[in-house]
């Protein structure tokens, strides 16, 4: 699936390195299509809950999903860093 730019996305998988969790929103900034036989890939810019730029993040396709009617947002705190 192709996703639009400035659409808004939740991820499928944890971002520990960016304290994302599977479930936040992000939205999409860019498109990376890929070589040959490698999946493509999209640049995301999560927001907090102001919208405030927290993270900009490179993924993977398979990492994120659309949004659906069905689903509640939610406010989480922002996941402190590994020292």
């Amino acid at each position: 699936m192709t996703y639009e730019l400035f659409s808004r996305i939740a991820l499928k998988t944890d971002l520990p390195e960016h304290r994302l969790r599977s479930g936040d929103v992000a939205t999409v900034v860019e498109h990376h299509p890929g070589r040959p036989g490698q999946e493509p890939g999209y640049s995301l810019e999560v927001f907090n809950a102001v919208g405030d730029t927290v993270a900009v993040a490179t993924v993977r396709e398979s990492q994120i999903e659309p949004l659906t009617s069905n689903e509640l947002l939610h406010v989480r705190q922002l996941a402190q860093t590994a020292r």
